[in-house]
């Protein structure tokens, strides 16, 4: 069994990364998602182990001094960390696991080295088009719109970090984009089964 593939998906909070996830897994067999250990406080309708897992910042803290994490950052005043065992036993068992993780946690893992990720950028058609889906969610008072604009503007300075860009106007060929990414670099990675020499098994 051939260990599957890391897809890091990162975008400024509101550009509807959730939704294109959704369509995505919905679409495609064979991808798992891997859930972050957050301190925020759980949102309506949201559930421990779904979600997220949410702790509290002292159990946050000590995973992350055990080095738990295969990348934490703070974002809006709350913690976020991807569990590294989690990741591994996925990846381990042929899955293909999509990290949805900020620009931070991006580079955390771009900077370890030998992690097989591919890096994919969502961005709002505009940054006035994001703050109006910001304010139409209806989740955060102006103070923390402002943040979260300010916070997508230093984002998205870092779109030449990222191999694949996806601008997510119409959400039905953002998926589409999406998938064909994933597609392409599964065909990518049969070029090195068994060292460049396909099996029997596996040829067309």
């Amino acid at each position: 069994m051939s260990k599957g593939k890391l897809f890091i998906l990162s975008a400024p909070s509101g550009t509807g990364k959730s939704t294109l996830l959704s369509e995505v897994m919905r679409r495609l067999k064979g991808l798992v998602f891997s859930i972050s250990h957050t301190t925020r406080e759980p949102r309506c309708g949201e559930s421990d182990g779904v979600e997220y897992h949410f702790v509290d910042r002292a159990t946050f803290l000590a995973m992350k001094e055990e080095g738990a994490f295969l990348e934490w950052a703070e974002v809006h005043g709350n913690f976020y960390g991807t569990s590294r065992l989690a990741v591994e036993e996925q990846a381990a068992g042929g899955a293909d696991v999509i990290l949805d993780i900020d620009v931070q946690g991006a580079r955390i893992i771009r900077a370890q080295g030998g992690v097989d990720a591919a890096y994919i950028f969502l961005v709002p058609p505009s940054l006035s088009e994001l703050e109006l889906r910001l304010r139409r969610r209806g989740l955060d008072d102006d103070e923390t719109i402002a943040i979260r604009m300010a916070n997508a503007r230093t984002e998205m300075a870092a779109i030449d970090e990222f191999e694949y860009l996806i601008v997510n106007d119409d959400k039905d060929e953002a998926a589409r984009m999406f998938e064909s990414v994933i597609l392409a670099e599964r065909a990518r990675g049969r070029r090195h089964l068994d060292g460049g020499q396909l099996r029997p098994e596996v040829l067309p």
